[in-house]
């Protein structure tokens, strides 16, 4: 049997005609009736295609707030009467999606502490079976791109209405820009994989920080992506989780206008500039594959000579000048110390490996 929201017509065919970018705001947690009232009237007039408030709030420690439960979907419900925006929540469970199915929530979203158990997934898609509530899939909190695609694909099976997924950065040891790393080549990763699947990005969630969220918000847009989820509170000194990371209604408004929204197609005018560029890109990417077979040749040639040698395939002296040296050429080339980093890690893995495969070799000859 196919389910329906209570008294609600299906918000399939408006969510996928809204053109980007699509915009999400609303408070990261519904604190009280008025503070979800007043900020929905204030976003009301910014463009928001839909509203956006956590009602439950599992926090990472406990004894904070944890959000004000079923009682707050009143309050989502009551603004969406009186300012014609459709709402959305997190759902983390089965008796979650049954509140908010009875309530006639809109849209629903998994967050990023769900995305990482197929459990908690497959139960929330069993829920939802046969609905047609729209979804949206937050990443895993780390940087698994098939267990995020899963729990998409999960959603996928279960519903008859778009499933989209949200970019909101995954958590790093040693982060220190971002309250998460935004990993834009994951997103750029799932859309290869997932053509026609639309990304949200989280800016407030990547950036932490209001005065990051503009950037953040004008990279996704630069990259394609097809929306925005921007946390956006009355008064957000006084908001009870993540006040850092939330904007007022109206510095939401002042962001929006000032975001440059490029077009995603080549027009045929700038195919033939863009394909002889890309030709100089081809011929220089694979002048780069060569030096890196050239380079593997030789860490070869240095593992057979360790091995012959009686010497440990890691020299953490050798290591450490490669790293400081390569990484101050970078640098004065005005390349990204995380690109170049990530680079000269995945090359000194690649050269222990066929190290390790001469010294292998060099066993089983014996």
């Amino acid at each position: 049997m196919t389910k329906n929201f209570i008294g609600r017509p299906a918000l399939t065919g408006n969510l996928e005609s809204v053109q980007r970018p699509f915009l999400i705001s609303g408070p990261c947690s519904a604190e009280s009736r008025e503070q979800v009232l007043e900020t929905a009237a204030r976003l009301a007039q910014s463009g928001v295609h839909l509203l956006r408030a956590g009602i439950w709030k599992p926090r990472t420690r406990p004894n904070g707030f944890e959000g004000r439960g079923v009682e707050a979907l009143d309050w989502l419900v009551e603004a969406r009467q009186t300012h014609g925006m459709p709402v959305a929540t997190e759902v983390a469970n089965a008796q979650h999606v049954e509140a908010c199915l009875k309530k006639g929530i809109d849209v629903l979203w998994v967050g990023a502490r769900t995305t990482v158990s197929p459990f908690a997934v497959q139960e929330i898609a069993d829920a939802l079976r046969g609905t047609q509530v729209p979804v949206m899939v937050k990443n895993p909190m780390h940087a698994d791109l098939p267990l995020w695609m899963g729990a998409i694909e999960r959603m996928q099976h279960a519903v008859n209405a778009p499933v989209w997924a949200i970019h909101r950065g995954f958590s790093k040891y040693g982060q220190q820009e971002y309250r998460n790393a935004p990993m834009w080549e994951i997103a750029i990763a799932l859309q290869m994989a997932m053509p026609e699947l639309r990304i949200i990005c989280d800016p407030s969630h990547i950036a932490g920080r209001t005065d990051l969220i503009p950037f953040v918000a004008q990279k996704a847009m630069d990259l394609g992506m097809h929306g925005l989820m921007i946390e956006s509170h009355c008064n957000p000194a006084q908001a009870l989780s993540d006040a850092t990371q939330q904007v007022t209604p109206q510095e939401f408004s002042d962001l929006i206008r000032q975001l440059t929204i490029r077009d995603t197609k080549t027009g045929a005018a700038h195919a033939e500039n863009l394909d002889a560029l890309r030709l100089r890109m081809d011929s220089i990417d694979e002048q780069v594959i060569e030096l890196l077979h050239a380079r593997m040749s030789l860490a070869r040639e240095i593992g057979r000579y360790k091995s012959e040698h009686g010497m440990t395939i890691l020299q953490m002296g050798r290591w450490k000048e490669v790293f400081d040296t390569r990484g101050a050429w970078a640098a004065a080339a005005g390349l990204g110390s995380e690109f170049i980093a990530t680079y000269l890690e995945q090359v000194h893995k690649e050269s222990i490996r066929v190290q390790n495969e001469e010294m292998t070799q060099k066993k089983s000859s014996n």
